[in-house]
C-alpha cells in the first residue's frame, strides 16, 4: 500500500493581500532564521520542490519560513485585472505598477528597511546572473522578497520606485519567476546554519572557490571497465588535493572560460585578454557576409 504524501503542515492556499506562512505554527520555533516572501500570481505553485528534502525539512524545523502574497489580491476592480496593453504598441501584457506596488509594500510589513538586509529582487531573463556569491550575500540577510513577473513584464517605473533587484538564472525566458524563485531559494536555503549535516561539504563546490567542481567517484572500482583514477585510492591526501584542484581548473577552463579568466585574474594579479575581444575568436568572423 502506498504512503500518503507527506503535507509538512502545509495550510490551504487562499488568495490573500497580506504575507501567508506555508507552515504550520505547532510547536516552532517563534524567531526564525531567515523568512522568504514570494509575491505572484500563482501561490499554488509554493512550495513546489521546496517542500521536500533538505529544503523541506528545514522548513519544517522553522530553519527559514516561506510566504506568499497573491499579487491578484491587490487589484482593485471587480475583475481583479493586473495587467494592461504595453505602452508604445506590441504583443503581451505588462504588470501595473500600482498593483505591484501594493503588493512590495505588503511584503515589507514588519522587515528592515536596509535593502541589504532585506532586498527585494525580481526573477527576471533580463537580470543580472544569479551567483554563488550573491546567493551567499541573501544567505547572511534577514530575508527576501521574490517578485515573480509573468507576461510581458512589469511596469520599469515600480521596479525603479523600489529599488527592486533584477536576477536572471541561466540565459533562458521562462513562462514566469516562480521556477526561478524557486531555484533561487534552493540555493540558499542549503547555505542557512542547521540545513547541510557539514557545512564543509559546500566549500568545495561548484563557484565556490571560483572553479567548476572536479569529478567524482565512488564503488566499486571498476565499472563497465572503466577505473577510477589511481590518485584517488592512493591513500595520499596532499596527491588527492592536487589532483582534484588540476581536474576542477580543467573543467572551468574547458567549459566555463568565463570563470576561468575570473580565476587567473585573482591568482595573478594580471587580466588576461579575453578571447571573445581576439579577432580569430570574436563572433563577428561567422556571421554572414552583409549583403550590398
Amino acid at each position: 500500500m502506498s504512503k500518503a504524501p507527506l503535507s509538512f503542515g502545509l495550510r490551504n492556499i487562499t488568495a490573500t493581500a497580506a504575507p501567508r506562512t506555508l507552515m504550520d505554527e505547532s510547536g516552532a520555533k517563534s524567531d526564525p532564521i531567515w523568512r522568504a516572501r514570494v509575491l505572484t500570481l500563482f501561490p499554488e505553485m509554493f512550495p513546489g520542490p521546496l517542500g521536500v528534502s533538505l529544503t523541506g525539512k528545514a522548513l519544517e524545523k522553522r530553519l527559514w519560513t516561506l510566504e506568499t502574497l497573491d499579487i491578484r489580491a491587490f487589484a482593485h476592480d471587480k475583475h481583479r485585472s493586473v495587467d494592461d496593453t504595453p505602452a508604445g504598441g506590441g504583443p503581451g501584457m505588462v504588470l501595473k505598477p500600482e498593483i505591484v506596488g501594493r503588493a512590495i509594500d505588503a511584503s515589507l510589513a514588519g522587515v528592515p528597511e536596509d535593502r541589504t538586509r532585506w532586498p527585494v529582487i525580481c526573477l527576471s531573463a533580463r537580470g543580472r546572473p544569479l551567483t554563488q556569491a550573491r546567493v551567499a550575500r541573501l544567505a547572511r540577510a534577514d530575508g527576501v522578497s521574490l517578485l515573480c513577473g509573468r507576461f510581458e513584464g512589469i511596469d520599469q517605473r515600480v521596479l525603479e520606485a523600489h529599488g527592486v533587484e533584477e536576477i536572471g538564472v541561466g540565459d533562458a525566458v521562462y513562462t514566469g519567476g516562480e521556477i526561478p524563485a524557486m531555484a533561487l531559494l534552493d540555493a540558499v536555503v542549503r547555505l542557512l546554519p542547521g540545513v547541510l549535516g557539514k557545512i564543509e561539504s559546500t566549500e568545495d563546490e561548484s563557484f565556490s572557490a571560483g572553479l567548476l567542481e572536479h569529478p567524482h567517484y565512488t564503488k566499486p572500482a571498476v565499472w563497465e571497465g572503466r577505473a577510477i583514477p589511481e590518485v584517488l585510492l592512493s591513500g595520499n591526501h596532499a596527491k588527492v588535493d592536487a589532483w582534484r584542484h588540476a581536474e576542477a581548473e580543467a573543467v572551468t577552463k574547458e567549459r566555463r572560460p568565463d570563470l576561468w579568466r575570473a580565476f587567473r585574474d585573482r591568482e595573478t594579479g594580471v587580466a588576461e585578454p579575453d578571447p571573445a575581444e581576439e579577432p580569430e575568436q570574436s563572433d563577428a568572423n561567422h556571421e554572414p557576409p552583409t549583403r550590398p
